[in-house]
């Protein structure tokens, strides 16, 4: 099987992975930091230090144009450096006139992102982040799996990582629940269209 692509996101219970007002200098919006509280248990020996110690397993990061711009464009570097593919409407240039630093790349078809993700990451799974990203690479039907840290909070507002992703459902099989107090790590498989539970 090629490398798995999979969405990783920490989510509010009512589904936003920011607050409101989230831009430079503010990224994760206002009491959007909450959301990753859960990285104080990082260096434990529990299911938070073991989810934590998973991410850098990573082979390649598929990003959005506009969470790579909020992150500093990860001064090209991201996971020890892993190839950035980053998805925008911009071309060659980004969003911005310059040619994106270091390990990153900028591409603008998805399913062409998938294809070179896949390749570079090697028998390693590729991370998806940022929410138009994720709708994109779900939308063309190229995620395989999805690893959702919920969290339970209600932001009430802000960005939200499921909202327009067109008229069909999605089913998902979950393959992995780990629970702690202020976190529930949940991982599922994307199921294919016509494909059995």
């Amino acid at each position: 099987m090629s490398s798995p692509i999979r969405l990783y996101m920490s989510m509010s219970l009512d589904g936003y992975i920011a607050g409101p007002d989230d831009r430079p200098g503010q990224q994760l919006g206002r009491a959007g930091g909450r959301l990753f509280n859960w990285l104080d248990g990082r260096k434990s020996g529990g299911p938070s230090g073991q989810v934590y110690r998973e991410a850098p397993a990573t082979g390649t990061v598929i990003s959005g144009w506009r969470t790579f711009k909020l992150a500093g464009r990860r001064q090209g570097d991201h996971h020890d450096g892993v190839p950035i593919l980053v998805l925008t409407h911009y071309g060659d240039e980004g969003g911005d006139g310059d040619v994106p630093p270091g390990h990153a790349r900028f591409v603008t078809d998805v399913e062409d992102c998938a294809r070179q993700a896949r390749a570079a990451a090697g028998d390693r799974p590729v991370m998806v982040q940022g929410a138009g990203a994720v709708r994109a690479v779900l939308r063309a039907g190229q995620i395989d799996e999805m690893e959702i840290h919920l969290i339970p909070v209600l932001l009430a507002d802000g960005r939200r990582l499921f909202d327009h992703l067109g008229p069909d459902h999605i089913e998902l099989d979950l393959v992995r629940r780990l629970e702690v107090r202020d976190v529930t790590h949940l991982r599922y498989r994307v199921r294919r269209p016509g494909e059995a539970a």
